[in-house]
């Protein structure tokens, strides 16, 4: 696709004029087929000026058009109504590099007539605090006339500073504080600036354009399904500068906990690398331990307050965590478009064909890549053709949750389990999560048999069941008499459903350059809280992959690994599942072990096509993290300048990879400085998608490198934890998992595992 901007200028009192030969002119454009966008947007700051906006599928189709009888007619018409253009009047740009290197940014937004003034006064703020940033150039705020629709579109330098800028969720406080209420509902479109000297219809005949005439929109992912998972592929594409687009058919977001409600200790170090940790933790409650009572028997309990986990078990509702992943994407510039489902698609070589149904009528997208993240009901999966490998099996109870107070005398902040058993066989369990609130709780139970009779003893259809009613107070609290303690109490039932539960997993996870993720690839029992969690595990693998791909650095063989690597984990979680839904747990000897397990905190991609390693002795590296596992965190780093230790995920933080190469006291000199030219040669076969550090035993000296950064580990803690002595490496992926170690240095083995992501240097 490529986008056209041209300013006019109008002679004082010619602006109706302009206007007028304008919408003559946007009709016919409108006929062309190839054509993809029109409009006019008026200089919000110089009603005389405006700006000519059109999109076109590719180069020929905007050559065609400026060199036709239309494009000639306007220009006729505007031609004594205008002042005679300027230099850089014309912009030409792109939605993928070019070989200019300005990166120019779309934003939309709204600005109720209301609040106008409002926006004018803080807007001179924002633009005087832009200046300072680097690598930003200058702006314009647009107006489309007749509606509350505003263009922010703004032109900066490169794309690594504005991903770098963009990438700091603290900048819409920082500088687009005095308008920043009117960003949280924004969309944003990247484009690249097509260099002055290129030949516009043929700089690019190498790529091949839409085969779509009728494509209402571009983009370079489109995600179907703005849940969790969804939300979070859309965060990973933004902060990587990819435009996609997120569509949800829900017209509004959920608005009581009928889904997923325990957020697993690793989704909270995914989110502190997003941004969102802290309001995570401020609208949850921590899940302290569980007890698990068997016919009234207390079997066990544990607390879920390990000392070596960087964030605990986090009590949060699913709307709270859609409300928090959606305000995030909003600073990123996208929001999703509710009411809208995905009716079909096609794909090609070169990219996806979809049909969306919408408030206003059918529309057809064009991406790169689709995701479908659109739950348990996928219409993706269903397009697709996918099958549940083994059938999709469904357990025979109906269930009830309900959401209400309970008065008993239990520890705060444990998740609640009793069971009760005859013969050896569950016939009755109550689940109950604390929720935050005072004694307030989620519910979980076999539904009553009146439901089931209901169905007229046929199969209930999987998920939540809202023509079987919902179940009344007295429904909860028959099942607490059976179960719970005497004496307990239930009361203010705010909500309640019946439901059904199902289980498996696709047989594949990717076809072609369509990917399923979450709910829409693996459906499993709700026991240990994985659905949501592994959804956003599934997302935050798949994205970074996908936004390489996107950007032309990945290697061929890159978008398949999501498969390898996700689905024999979805495989083991849906299995784990199914044999705890009806179990006391109590076959399980190491309960810290399980509950890790749960938690995410075991993952390994350990059989991945992308890991590896180089040793030279069997013990090297034993006590370290293996290929495949995750990098964990440690402390105690200094580094020159700053008054303060440093954590690892201060270094590894961000959306590239990271090298981490280790020298001690022992270590040979002329290992040591072959470090920088190491470096710099790794940097350019990542495609820029390198960050390296070198640290250093303390005892070590200190060694002239211009590059990479050096810092001191100085408390011997990354020495320790990553089993490191003489010299060694670890690469780490975005994702935070071990991609490879080698003890000593071996840049040949590194320089294959990079090309396995990158396939060379671009």
């Amino acid at each position: 696709m490529i986008r056209t901007m041209v300013r006019l200028r109008a002679r004082p009192g010619c602006e109706p004029a302009v206007a007028s030969a304008w919408h003559a002119a946007h009709a016919a454009i409108g006929e062309l087929p190839e054509n993809l966008l029109r409009d006019l947007f008026v200089d919000a700051t110089d009603p005389r000026s405006c700006f000519v906006v059109t999109e076109w599928t590719d180069e020929a189709a905007l050559r065609d058009y400026e060199q036709g009888p239309i494009a000639a007619r306007f220009a006729e018409a505007v031609r004594p109504l205008c002042e005679p253009p300027a230099a850089g009047d014309r912009r030409v740009m792109r939605d993928v590099p070019d070989g200019g290197s300005t990166v120019l940014v779309d934003v939309e937004l709204t600005v109720p007539a209301a609040r106008r003034a409002e926006f004018d006064r803080g807007y001179p703020q924002v633009l005087d605090r832009m200046a300072s940033v680097p690598g930003y150039l200058r702006e314009d705020l647009l107006h489309e006339p007749g509606s509350d629709t505003f263009h922010i579109f703004a032109e900066w330098t490169g794309a690594a500073e504005f991903h770098r800028w963009i990438a700091n969720p603290a900048h819409a406080r920082e500088e687009a504080g005095p308008i920043a209420e009117f960003l949280l509902r924004i969309r944003r479109r990247l484009f690249h600036g097509v260099a002055a000297s290129a030949d516009v219809a043929g700089a690019d005949r190498g790529r091949t354009p839409s085969k779509e005439s009728d494509v209402h929109t571009t983009t370079d992912v489109l995600i179907v399904g703005a849940g969790p998972t969804g939300l979070t592929a859309a965060i990973e594409l933004a902060r990587r500068g990819v435009d996609c687009r997120l569509v949800e058919q829900r017209a509004t977001p959920p608005a009581h906990a009928d889904k997923a409600i325990g957020v697993h200790c690793r989704t909270m170090e995914l989110w502190e690398e997003q941004g969102v940790v802290r309001e995570a933790m401020d609208a949850g409650t921590w899940l302290t331990g569980n007890m698990v009572f068997v016919n009234g028997h207390e079997t066990h309990r544990m607390s879920w307050e390990l000392p070596e986990l960087p964030y605990a078990h986090l009590g949060l509702p699913q709307y709270e965590t859609e409300r928090i992943l959606t305000e995030r994407l909003a600073t990123l510039g996208v929001r999703p478009r509710r009411g809208t489902a995905l009716t079909a698609f096609t794909q090609d070589d070169d990219g996806v064909t979809a049909t969306l149904d919408t408030p206003g009528g059918e529309e057809t997208v064009r991406a790169k890549y689709l995701l479908g993240c659109d739950g348990a009901h996928s219409a993706v999966r269903e397009l697709l053709g996918l099958t549940f490998a083994g059938g999709l099996g469904r357990f025979p109870q109906l269930f009830m949750l309900a959401d209400v107070d309970v008065d008993w005398d239990m520890p705060d902040g444990h998740l609640l389990r009793f069971m009760h058993e005859t013969d050896g066989r569950m016939d009755g369990m109550l689940i109950c999560v604390p929720l935050r609130g005072e004694s307030r709780y989620r519910i979980a139970t076999l539904a009553p048999p009146r439901f089931f009779a209901q169905t007229g003893g046929q199969d209930a259809p999987p998920g939540f069941s809202e023509e079987l009613g919902e179940p009344t107070l007295a429904d909860v609290q028959a099942a607490i008499d059976r179960l719970a303690p005497p004496g307990t109490r239930a009361s203010n039932l705010r909500w309640s459903s019946v439901f059904r539960i199902s289980h498996g997993i696709v047989d594949r996870y990717r076809h072609g350059r369509v990917f399923v993720a979450g709910d829409a690839a693996h459906l499993h029992p709700p026991a240990g809280g994985q659905g949501m969690n592994t959804g956003i595990q599934d997302a935050w693998n798949l994205a970074w992959k996908v936004a390489l791909a996107v950007r032309g650095k990945a290697a061929s063989g890159l978008l398949d690994s999501y498969e390898a690597e996700r689905r024999p984990e979805g495989e083991e979680i849906v299995g784990r599942a199914v044999r705890m839904a009806f179990t006391d747990e109590l076959d399980r000897e190491d309960l810290k072990r399980q509950f890790l397990q749960e938690m995410s905190m075991l993952l390994s991609y350990a059989n991945s096509p992308l890991v590896g390693e180089t040793v030279t002795d069997p013990d090297a590296l034993r006590a370290g993290p293996r290929p495949g596992e995750q990098a964990p965190d440690v402390g105690g780093l200094h580094r020159r300048g700053v008054g303060h230790p440093l954590r690892l995920r201060d270094l590894t933080r961000g959306t590239r990879h990271t090298l981490l190469l280790y020298a001690d006291g022992t270590a040979d000199e002329a290992a040591v400085a072959a470090v920088e030219k190491i470096y710099a040669d790794l940097r350019a076969l990542a495609a820029g998608e390198l960050d390296a550090y070198l640290l250093l035993d303390p005892e070590a000296p200190q060694p002239r490198l211009l590059a990479p950064p050096v810092l001191r580990d100085t408390a011997g803690e990354f020495r320790a934890r990553y089993g490191v002595t003489s010299t060694a490496l670890y690469l780490i992926r975005p994702d935070g998992h071990v991609s490879f170690r080698s003890q000593p240095i071996d840049a040949d083995g590194l320089r294959k595992n990079l090309h396995l992501v990158f396939g060379g240097a671009k």
